[in-house]
């Protein structure tokens, strides 16, 4: 018989068929909150309490692993969920019947459950995240602020509420209400390692480069216990600070001791590291071996198209490592594009497609080609998901493409701009003078 009378740490009733659940079950939801690794103590506690939102947690759990192996890992725990869900409240089945669509593929259906739950119980923040989490993914900010914005009345006591919001509001470019945010999650608890991540997106858009290095440096003493995207990607943004001013050793220090190596079989970890290899060798840097040891975890990624965000970078690192998968990716992305789900369809064809043939050629030296498959696909590469910060990999591609094949007048254009935009980006300075000095028009700049 349930547990009466039992709510989680945000106040939500839950239903528990042993009272002794609520310690794993508020340790996923705050941990999921808080980017804890404590989360996944979720697993343990579902192989001792069969409660359906228990059962339900542990089955995101294995959706987050982002991988093909993730919904067969997924479904005991679903069906558990679901065979129980008849003595579930109405917010419990709503969450419950959310990842059974994420499950199945079906994200519009799990985005509109989770827009009716921050409807009905805005202070389900695991659903609001989770939502959130989704149409960040499809490249749909307005919908991530959309779905956060009817809660603060409820949940405004929450600072990852606030977190949330400041990343929302970044990714819709409203960068000055998006520090506000962060800096009120920060004011409410100085270990909310989202909103130092919010807040370092937005001093980066503004090129606010030094206060940006000065700020993940101060509060990053607080990056304990963290799982393992949290913790790299917070390091991964310091990393992109120090490689605005080039503080090129630093960089590869950073790679080295904080960004790459904490759980080298993860999606997110890897992307960190590929885009951050990449972005060493654009600004002049040699990265030596490194690219070798991360193609070594991505071989077995080529048939994955979990999303095409990380398909794009698991081909690129595959082939600056010279490995053959590359080419069985690229081949796989192709045929996979025309199967894809309906919601995502025009992503996979349209930006993915293209764009993984310009990554393929710029990692392998033809620039020609790079130009003109990265140009195709630049103007719609909000569609495949990622934040700015992230899919500026693509964009900084592009110019490379356009610097190394000669194209200099269409690169000194992007870079001019780029450059005034960030005037203590050293890195930025330094490419846009050499671009001038190239064209002959150095004097005037």
């Amino acid at each position: 018989m349930p547990c009466a009378m039992l709510t989680d740490a945000f106040g939500n009733a839950v239903t528990l068929h042993d009272e002794s659940a609520l310690g794993g079950l508020n340790d996923f939801a705050l941990g999921f909150l808080a980017s804890e690794a404590r989360a996944v103590n979720i697993i343990a506690t579902a192989a001792n309490d069969s409660s359906p939102l228990v059962q339900a947690y542990a089955a995101a759990v294995y959706m987050f692993a982002e991988s093909p192996d993730g919904p067969k890992n997924a479904q005991p725990f679903l069906d558990r969920a679901l065979a129980a869900a008849h003595s579930a409240n109405d917010r419990e089945q709503r969450f419950i019947h959310a990842v059974k669509a994420w499950v199945e593929g079906d994200i519009p259906r799990a985005i509109q459950l989770h827009e009716e739950q921050a409807r009905l119980y805005p202070r389900d923040l695991v659903s609001l995240k989770l939502g959130d989490y989704h149409l960040f993914n499809i490249g749909d900010a307005p919908g991530m602020l959309r779905l956060l914005l009817g809660t603060t009345t409820a949940a405004g006591d929450i600072c990852y509420l606030h977190g949330m919001l400041a990343f929302a509001l970044e990714q819709c470019l409203m960068l000055e209400p998006a520090e506000a945010a962060a800096r009120k999650a920060i004011a409410m608890q100085r270990r909310e390692p989202w909103a130092h991540h919010a807040l370092a997106h937005v001093m980066l858009t503004q090129g606010r480069i030094h206060e940006g290095h000065a700020f993940m440096q101060d509060v990053s003493d607080t990056w304990t216990g963290l799982n393992s995207f949290m913790v790299t990607h917070n390091w991964w943004h310091q990393a992109l600070f120090a490689l605005e001013l080039d503080r090129h050793a630093e960089v590869l220090d950073l790679y080295d001791s904080q960004v790459w190596g904490v759980a080298k079989d993860y999606s997110q970890d890897q992307v960190n590291a590929v885009s951050l290899l990449a972005r060493l060798e654009m600004a002049g840097v040699d990265v030596g071996d490194r690219w070798h040891d991360v193609a070594n975890y991505l071989e077995a990624r080529v048939n994955d198209h979990v999303l095409p965000f990380l398909d794009m970078q698991y081909l690129y690192a595959l082939a600056r490592a010279d490995r053959p998968q590359a080419d069985v990716l690229m081949r796989n992305i192709e045929a996979y594009a025309r199967t894809a789900p309906a919601h995502m369809q025009a992503a996979w064809q349209r930006v993915c497609v293209p764009a993984s043939r310009g990554l393929l050629a710029h990692a392998r030296g033809d620039f020609t080609q790079a130009i003109e498959a990265m140009g195709a696909a630049t103007p719609r590469l909000a569609e495949i998901g990622g934040s700015h910060a992230q899919r500026d990999l693509f964009m900084q591609v592009y110019v490379d493409s356009l610097v190394r094949g000669g194209q200099l007048a269409g690169a000194q254009h992007m870079l001019q701009q780029q450059a005034r935009l960030s005037p203590e980006s050293a890195r930025l300075a330094r490419q846009a003078a050499s671009i001038n000095t190239a064209l002959g028009i150095a004097q005037a700049a």
